[in-house]
């Protein structure tokens, strides 16, 4: 049987994302420059900053996914968290120094972390089964099409404007209007008539969520530990004698291979083991951690650049698709926000200890860390989901 097409809102909440990173990617492609270059901001400082701020979204989700779970409601908190997102971004080229740019940088990351799972949620329930891994995909290239566009257009802008950082970052505002335009004409489907959902906070609430579900909860810490901040390529590029104007190319080719990835690789998880794509796509983040360790010019580290995003497109969509395949519909929203914590402190002790190893030891030891930590992930991955099946766990 031909398989149904993709949802319109789904598509529509693609283009949301699409305009909210390019805005986004703009402001975070130049960020790391802004900090260590004009306000004089160590890298460990930067990667305590970065690893915060993400680990911040994750734990927002927790909160905001039960919210909607409890509300029968997901639009109202998708809009908060785009608004918030929106409403940050001028706070950037107004910075005049590092605690500015930690505050915008944290209400940027909090409206995120509200809108995610709510809106993960949402796509869980309109993505038909058989093409769960697809609805997925697709939302996170379009998603990544926004950053590869972002840094695009920072290259030209700094070109045009003569390396004018706030005059960039004032025109990033922009394109996040235009998202929180869009979103206001999207309609929510109505939810199926259930009681309101409750936060599984006791032991037989957890147990609800099921083995499975635990499982797959802490491979996703495990996965987080393993992947600190982009902001690292970033850095690694600069030490490499990448100059300003060129530095937004590094988001550029990450993102472009994230986003031509992301949603073949959805597609295929609905025809195979969801599980065997997570592992390679972990080995890939092994191999580009030791390009860029060993990186000695602009071929390996593009390469590294390069392997990078295509391990995120070969592991972001199919995380969510496996909690969509396991949590129990009711908790939803509970579950992403809930994995979404653990993978938090993962990704936040991840961007710590990758700022310490380099201010203590140099870079090399940084990415080094990275491709130790990816190969644990790797082998944990058949223990932990290797009694899983292709299929569908709970639709």
């Amino acid at each position: 049987m031909k398989p149904p097409a993709v949802p319109r809102t789904i598509w529509a909440l693609g283009f949301v994302s699409l305009f909210t990173d390019l805005g986004s990617e703009i402001v975070h492609s130049l960020l790391p420059v802004l900090l260590a270059g004009t306000l004089g901001a160590s890298v460990f400082a930067i990667g305590l900053l970065e690893g915060a701020a993400e680990a911040l979204v994750l734990i927002t989700k927790v909160l905001s996914g039960y919210l909607s779970d409890a509300m029968g409601k997901r639009k109202p908190l998708v809009v908060l968290g785009y608004g918030l997102a929106t409403l940050a971004k001028p706070l950037f080229p107004l910075a005049e120094s590092v605690s500015t740019v930690v505050m915008a940088r944290m209400v940027d990351r909090f409206g995120k972390g509200i809108r995610g799972a709510p809106r993960d949620a949402l796509l869980g329930d309109l993505a038909p089964a058989e093409i769960r891994g697809a609805c997925f995909g697709l939302r996170q290239s379009m998603d990544t099409l926004g950053a590869v566009l972002g840094p695009s257009l920072a290259i030209a802008l700094l070109w045009d404007l003569s390396n004018d950082v706030s005059t960039v970052l004032w025109i990033a505002v922009i394109p996040g209007l235009i998202a929180v335009s869009l979103l206001l004409f999207i309609k929510e489907p109505e939810q199926p008539e259930r009681p309101p959902a409750r936060l599984p906070i006791s032991r037989e609430g957890l147990s609800r969520l099921g083995l499975a579900y635990w499982k797959l909860t802490a491979l996703g810490a495990l996965v987080a530990l393993a992947r600190f901040s982009e902001a690292f390529l970033v850095l690694r590029a600069s030490e490499q004698g990448l100059g300003l104007t060129w530095i937004p190319l590094v988001l550029v080719v990450m993102s472009a291979v994230y986003a031509l990835s992301a949603y073949p690789a959805g597609a295929l998880s609905d025809r195979m083991p969801r599980h065997w794509l997570l592992g390679l796509g972990m080995v890939t983040l092994a191999l580009a951690n030791v390009a860029l360790a060993t990186a000695k010019g602009y071929g390996l580290l593009f390469l590294g650049i390069g392997l990078w995003g295509l391990h995120m497109g070969l592991t972001q969509g199919l995380l969510a698709s496996l909690i969509v395949d396991i949590a129990p519909p009711e908790y939803r929203g509970t579950a992403f926000g809930v994995f979404n914590l653990f993978s938090g402190f993962g990704l936040l002790l991840a961007s710590a200890m990758a700022g310490w190893l380099w201010d203590r030891s140099g870079s090399t030891a940084t990415f080094w860390f990275g491709a130790g930590t990816a190969t644990v992930a790797t082998l944990a991955i058949p223990l932990l989901l290797g009694g899983a099946r292709r299929g569908l766990g709970r639709a």
